[in-house]
């Protein structure tokens, strides 16, 4: 897939609205009740991030970031500024914060992932984005370094051991870090809107999560 590892500006993205988007088949049987299949079995996020262009630079700089992509054709990193922390957004990550395996002294690779919920049906979503030097790991509760215990793959969320540091058996391997979202523009066309004087407006800049 064709990818960019650079992230949208961050100033803009925090004005944009969206968020994640599922898919379910719900038929309503004659007596009343229902049947629901979900499509998906992982959600999908969708933005808007025209509402983030407060001025004409900020337009100029949009211009040029999905110049620079060709439209939709390369994708890149989106800070969700609802959602960009392994824990609560407000809080500082720890290396608490998720699990993300349990060591039996072989495995040596492990996929970063953010769980939501916990009591019903909760929900795992694999993290393939980190934020390069915020991820923390901790073997059995006991944090670990990395560069000498671990290394960490920003554009897959793969987290390794290096040899001799591979989790014992039994061992819970838990992980905090910042994260973005691997997205494009869902246009291969923006509509630049110049009647401010000072400041210009797009309107619709569609961007919608991929997968990688």
């Amino acid at each position: 897939m064709s990818f960019h590892e650079i992230r949208f500006p961050t100033r803009i993205s925090r004005g944009a609205t969206g968020g994640p988007e599922r898919r379910t088949d719900v038929v309503v049987l004659g007596s009343g009740h229902e049947e629901r299949n979900a499509r998906w079995a992982h959600s999908r996020r969708s933005y808007n991030a025209g509402y983030g262009i407060a001025t004409l630079d900020d337009l100029n700089l949009v211009v040029a970031f999905f110049e620079e992509r060709r439209g939709r054709l390369y994708g890149f990193r989106w800070k969700d500024h609802a959602d960009f922390r392994s824990g609560l957004p407000e809080e500082a990550p720890t290396a608490l914060d998720q699990a993300i395996g349990v060591g039996d002294g072989v495995r040596s690779e492990f996929q970063l992932v953010k769980r939501y919920g916990s009591l019903f049906a909760p929900y795992d979503r694999e993290i393939r984005k980190p934020v390069a030097g915020s991820v923390m790991i901790a073997v059995g509760g006991v944090p670990v370094s990395e560069g000498v215990h671990f290394s960490v793959d920003t554009t897959t969320g793969l987290v390794t051991f290096a040899p001799g540091h591979v989790p014992a058996t039994g061992a819970s391997v838990t992980a905090g870090f910042e994260f973005d979202v691997p997205v494009r523009f869902d246009t291969d066309r923006l509509e630049v809107n110049l009647s401010g004087f000072r400041h210009g407006a797009i309107p619709a800049i569609p961007v919608v999560e991929v997968r990688t």
